[in-house]
């Protein structure tokens, strides 16, 4: 889970901006999320868009909505580290949540850490240990 001093820290800064949050999340999608990709969705990452939907902070953070839907996202995704990418098995217990501005996937693989595929150098790279952690290190109150 999310650390409840952050996620009031996100609540004062969605009541302020309001527009930078979406519709949460239902359990349905949820559902509907992880039989179409194959995996639990981390426990984090579910706790987030309940919430919030697609929402700021600090990076924008995807969801269910077109046109930055995750699940369809992650299909694509697997597609393209598909084929023997040293990524490819990393992809497919993993879920697309947003993106660094430069075509670069971040990502919560199976052990819930946040995982950046660099796609001209076929590397990754831990950028955290947990969405909370990564909210954390990018979100800050203006």
């Amino acid at each position: 889970m999310i650390d409840q001093k952050l996620i009031k820290r996100l609540e004062k800064f969605y009541s302020e901006h309001p527009t930078m949050k979406g519709a949460p999340v239902t359990t349905e999608q949820i559902n509907e999320a992880e039989t179409a990709l194959n995996i639990n969705l981390p426990e984090d990452y579910v706790d987030f868009v309940c919430r919030f939907g697609e929402a700021y902070a600090g990076i924008d953070i995807y969801a269910f909505e077109d046109p930055r839907n995750s699940v369809k996202l992650t299909k694509e995704m697997r597609i393209a580290y598909g084929n023997g990418d040293i990524r490819e098995n990393e992809a497919l217990k993993s879920i697309l949540i947003g993106d660094d501005g430069a075509g670069n996937p971040f990502l919560i693989n199976e052990k819930g850490e946040v995982v950046i595929f660099y796609h001209d150098c076929d590397e990754r790279e831990v950028l955290a240990q947990s969405l909370g952690e990564f909210i954390e290190e990018n979100f800050e109150e203006w």
